[in-house]
């Protein structure tokens, strides 16, 4: 059988959070009361004409530019036909081939050196209202009873940002995604939750043999909701289609629908071409001539990139923490908080993650005297520190005397017991599997409710098992 190598490309779509929407005066807020925030405008009455949204243009302008995108100095809006009932004028006003941004560079760091993923273009358009399924499976129009349109959400500024096929793999489109993600975060024009629509990824997935420059018939993947979703439906894809290959077949170009409770990608329509949408000049619209003090403007917004930082902070904690703490937005508290550099990555991308504190919130100078005291407090005084950490008034006195179990003569007993109720483990630790330590250590945890001290724990499990 031929060596494979996956080609993937990612149409990732960013709501912008500008107080208004697109091409009227609406509200643009997420979560309203459904069909309350729209207009003549945006509902398509006839006589209604756009008026274009000033800071979702400046915004646009400012992600292309955090992408290496080339800002166009004239950008035509275009008039994209469609025919569903989420879209009432019958169209979305979108941009072709004229876009704000186009040809940039998305540098994504690796373990093994800097990835570029290049970008196609970043272009301006108005979202589609909501439509929701009512019965059926999972939401969907397949079964479904019957189906309501919100169009709160119709006529909302989103950018569109297309890659070239320049991913290798899911694990690869799910760092690429959460980086991308975080950065717009950073930009502050986008809240970019997948959970709530503001960020919305398809794939487009095809296979060839290794080393061929060519493309194969590509599918697209919509639909997924998450970026474990995004890694976990391109392997379902890629797997797909190379028993489609092997056994013979031919791959249909095809949209596709991905389903996590299965794991596996269903049809939902013939995959368009761009003919088939009808493109033209949008006639109600004006060129967009981005202003050069306004392109200048944005440029001075932009400050050190989350993918720059990745590689800084490496240095300092090596590459898997450091790039855990910038695609979660921990490293700017983690460039605050004194002490061991290591120590307080590995604190950050743990403990602190699951106590839900918002890092903007914290003191980072107390939390910094708590890392530092973390082994001599009790596990759960430690984790009730980390949950208390965000609030104004918080301090490390207070739990820092709380001393953890260190007596060895107070924790033999109870390791003892531990290792005389599981004989299994020990022999497999004896065995040479040393991986089950982890599983003893949390039983004595367990005995004395989290009071111990892990680090005595473990040197003595260690002495009694190889003894």
């Amino acid at each position: 059988m031929p060596e494979w190598e996956a080609v993937i490309g990612l149409e990732i779509h960013v709501q912008l959070k500008t107080h208004t929407k697109m091409f009227c005066r609406c509200e643009n807020v997420w979560g309203a009361e459904p069909n309350t925030r729209t207009c003549p405008i945006c509902l398509a009455f006839p006589g209604t004409l756009p008026v274009p949204n000033e800071k979702a243009i400046a915004w646009t302008v400012k992600l292309g530019l955090a992408l290496g995108c080339e800002i166009a100095p004239r950008a035509l809006f275009h008039r994209k036909h469609y025919w569903y009932p989420d879209l009432p004028k019958g169209f979305q006003i979108s941009q072709y081939d004229v876009p704000l941004a186009s040809e940039g560079t998305f540098t994504l760091p690796t373990a093994e050196g800097d990835r570029e993923i290049g970008i196609v273009r970043a272009h301006l358009e108005e979202d589609a209202a909501k439509t929701i399924h009512v019965g059926g499976s999972a939401g969907r129009i397949a079964g479904a009873e019957y189906s309501l349109v919100d169009f709160n959400r119709g006529g909302t500024p989103l950018v569109e940002v297309v890659t070239k096929p320049d991913v290798r793999s899911p694990e690869e489109a799910r760092r690429f995604l959460q980086l991308l993600r975080q950065t717009v975060v950073e930009l502050g024009i986008s809240d970019a939750e997948m959970e709530k629509g503001s960020l919305r990824c398809d794939a487009n997935v095809s296979l060839r043999t290794a080393g061929d420059p060519g493309f194969r018939t590509k599918t697209e993947l919509k639909n997924m909701n998450s970026f474990k979703f995004v890694a976990d439906g391109i392997a379902a894809e890629l797997e797909r289609q190379r028993k489609i290959y092997e056994s013979g077949g031919e791959v249909v170009q095809e949209t596709l629908h991905y389903d996590p409770a299965s794991g596996t990608v269903e049809p939902l329509r013939s995959k368009e071409y761009a003919d088939d949408y009808r493109y033209f000049p949008e006639p109600d619209l004006v060129p967009v001539e981005p202003p050069v003090e306004m392109v200048e403007a944005m440029r001075a917004e932009l400050g050190e990139l989350p993918s720059a930082r990745v590689r800084r902070l490496e240095q300092d904690v090596g590459f898997d923490l450091a790039e855990g703490l910038v695609a979660s937005g921990r490293d700017r508290l983690f460039e605050r908080v004194p002490g061991d550099r290591r120590a307080v990555a590995n604190v950050l991308m743990n403990q602190f993650a699951a106590s839900g504190v918002v890092p903007e919130a914290v003191n980072a100078e107390e939390l910094g005297k708590l890392i530092e005291a973390r082994e001599t407090i009790p596990r759960a005084t430690f984790a009730e520190a980390l949950a208390a950490s965000g609030n104004g008034d918080f301090s490390a006195e207070r739990y820092l005397g709380e001393a953890a179990i260190s007596d060895t003569a107070e924790l033999d007993p109870v390791i003892e017991r531990v290792l005389e109720a599981n004989e299994p483990q020990v022999a497999s630790f004896k065995a040479g599997k040393e991986g089950v330590l982890g599983y003893l250590v949390g039983q004595v945890m367990r005995e004395t409710e989290g009071k111990a001290n892990p680090k005595i724990v473990n040197e003595r499990l260690r002495e009694k098992l190889r003894a």
